[in-house]
């Protein structure tokens, strides 16, 4: 699944081609995604200028002057931009047709996705509503997640990965910064330090940072905007790699399930 990293890299690469667009229309190929494509949807973007392309958590918002669209590539969706006379794929759900004669697709196989109107008040969309803080932003810092943890017995792997305390955090970059920070993901959330969360918050930053800077994780149906990989599967410490030698001590990485979720670790460097 695109994880924020993706979403983000996305989003630098079509906000600077999209922005001050006018919309000439909006093609539903397939209106049955994970909600259904509002019938009302292509009307209401006929005609609008894009103002920008913005993100919250794994969500693109397509901001328009007349409100505009919510999208998220679910499980196995992308963007593309290309020209209007570029080959269709099977896949291709959607088509923004802009004033320039490029085309936005969403091409989504497993139709996990969505595309759905923004409120035209400007109030926020229902699936962002309770969202926790940008984890790129000033609202999240090791005392807010500190603050939020007290009595908390459940994993701190589960705790980071709750969108209600911060966004985006997904398992790949959540097992990272644990080990960089030299945490346990099964310790309980309640049990780490302030200064603890100080170290994992600042590792949380720097890793999810460093995914954008080298395009997100390679996942096998995740594309960039221009089809290519992104490489920070390159650079994974312990993500994916239990048995292997870690590479600060060289002991051999673990696994345990948390939420469904493999988490490896160091039974050395993490306490």
């Amino acid at each position: 699944m695109p994880e924020l990293p993706e979403v983000e890299t996305t989003r630098r690469g079509l906000e600077p081609l999209l922005s001050g667009q006018t919309i000439r229309s909006l093609e539903v190929r397939q209106p049955r995604l994970r909600w259904p494509v509002p019938p009302e949807l292509p009307a209401r973007l006929a005609g609008a200028r894009v103002r920008r392309l913005s993100r919250r958590a794994k969500y693109l918002l397509l901001e328009t002057d007349q409100s505009g669209a919510l999208l998220h590539l679910g499980m196995s969706g992308s963007l593309r931009y290309c020209a209007a006379d570029t080959p269709l794929r099977r896949h291709d759900h959607l088509i923004l047709q802009l004033e320039n004669g490029f085309q936005v697709r969403l091409h989504d196989p497993r139709r996990f996705g969505c595309c759905l109107a923004l409120p035209p008040d400007g109030a926020p969309h229902p699936l962002l509503v309770g969202l926790g803080p940008e984890p790129l932003g000033p609202d999240f810092d090791g005392d807010w997640l500190f603050r939020r943890s007290r009595g908390r017995r459940g994993p701190v792997k589960a705790f980071i990965m709750d969108q209600a305390i911060v966004v985006g955090v997904g398992n790949i970059y959540a097992t990272e910064a644990l080990f960089l920070a030299g945490i346990r993901p099964g310790r309980a959330a309640g049990r780490v330090t302030r200064a603890e969360y100080r170290r994992l918050a600042e590792h949380i930053r720097a890793v999810l940072e460093a995914a954008i800077e080298q395009g997100g994780t390679t996942l096998r149906d995740f594309r960039r905007e221009d089809g290519s990989h992104g490489y920070f599967a390159q650079t994974l410490r312990v993500y994916g790699r239990a048995g292997l030698p870690c590479p600060a001590c060289g002991n051999p990485l673990r696994t345990r399930r948390i939420g469904q979720r493999a988490s490896s670790y160091c039974p050395a460097c993490q306490k």
